[in-house]
């Protein structure tokens, strides 16, 4: 193999260098808002800086320098090991909740959401059975597999419940399948089965069903299910062009719900501007871009649709979020990656970048 060959994509590297860097210094200015509420903020900041940050760069570091094929042969044992992890949320004394979601497990002073690390594993255990029954992907047997991989993530995840997550996990999932060559057919009973999910979602879910009437109509209950998102516009709309200044966002003090997990966007925008926010999402649109260009000059099907899958789920969830926060989309609580606050949410995204640089190595320039 050439010495070309063995070097990991520095353009994609360098875009979630940016990324990581500007999450941090948004991170540490919404954090004074929380602070500024006599909020504890301590635990809160060292779980995203030394599991998140510290944690997730090793694991990058680890996981690009690791043969991506072997991950072809852990894929269902890690799918395996984050279901188990996931299902511990319902387990007394080991997972906890709060705001009326069960999502965490907690040991020894320790606590991560496991849901994170299924958007990884799943997209792992798609692309390892449809490289492994690849003839019969064009057949019925394809949506099986589709069906077979997303079954219990759902069951685990909507009983938490975080409809948000398992989206992003569907659309991770989805783009494997799609990408690994399957028929329009498949992929219209696909979306009809989508679309069927989502209204039964919507209508047996209070909460669901809030936000979808929050969408349609934002002065729908302004003192409730509104007000996230009539804060999050007047944080965007107050900085302007070129924005306040950094640190000196006004809503994040008093007003915006939360202003360090899937609100930090509108602090971002408050504080930056018109340009800075742009910015933030030309810089998304450059990840995926450069991700996707990757993966059509891997020359193995795992490695590619790893990338494919990867890069979907990652980006999805970015421009999801933003969507939220400028009112394009129902609210979905969904973090921003590799900026909203949550140690495991960028331990697992930096590592899910780990594996995708392992596999540029193998990518033709």
């Amino acid at each position: 193999m050439s010495a070309a060959r063995r070097i990991i994509d520095k353009p994609l590297l360098f875009l979630t260098a940016l990324l990581v860097f500007v999450g941090v210094f948004v991170f540490s200015s919404a954090s004074l808002g929380l602070l500024a509420r006599g909020s504890a903020v301590t635990s809160m900041a060292l779980n995203h800086l030394l599991l998140g940050l510290g944690g997730g760069t090793l694991a990058l570091f680890i996981l690009s320098r690791l043969n991506y094929r072997l991950l072809k042969t852990l894929a269902p044992y890690a799918f395996g090991f984050s279901l188990i992890l996931t299902a511990l949320v319902f387990v007394p004394g080991i997972g906890y909740s709060a705001g009326g979601a069960a999502r965490w497990i907690a040991f020894a002073g320790f606590s991560m959401q496991p849901s994170e690390l299924l958007k990884l594993t799943s997209v792992m255990m798609m692309a390892y059975l449809l490289v492994e029954y690849r003839t019969r992907v064009q057949e019925y047997w394809g949506l099986a597999l589709l069906g077979g991989v997303l079954v219990l993530p759902a069951a685990l995840v909507l009983m938490q419940p975080d409809t948000g997550t398992f989206g992003v996990i569907a659309c991770g999932t989805c783009a494997v399948y799609f990408a690994a060559g399957t028929r329009l057919r498949d992929i219209a009973i696909v979306a009809a089965v989508g679309i069927a999910l989502l209204t039964v979602l919507i209508f047996t879910r209070p909460y669901v069903m809030e936000r979808v009437r929050t969408f349609m109509n934002p002065a729908h209950d302004q003192r409730g299910s509104s007000y996230q998102v009539k804060q999050s516009l007047i944080a965007i709309g107050s900085g302007g062009f070129l924005g306040r200044g950094y640190g000196q966002s006004i809503q994040k003090f008093e007003y915006l719900p939360e202003p360090v997990n899937d609100s930090i966007f509108a602090v971002a925008s408050e504080e930056f501007g018109f340009v800075g926010s742009t910015l933030i999402i030309l810089m998304f649109i450059a990840f995926a871009a450069r991700g996707f260009w990757l993966a059509t000059k891997v020359p193995d099907a795992f490695g590619s649709l790893l990338i494919v899958g990867i890069i979907t789920y990652i980006s999805i969830q970015a421009f999801i979020n933003i969507a939220s926060m400028l009112s394009l989309m129902p609210l979905t609580g969904i973090p921003l990656v590799f900026m909203s606050q949550g140690g495991t949410a960028l331990l697992v995204a930096l590592s899910a970048v780990g594996v995708v640089l392992s596999v540029s190595r193998s990518a033709t320039r």
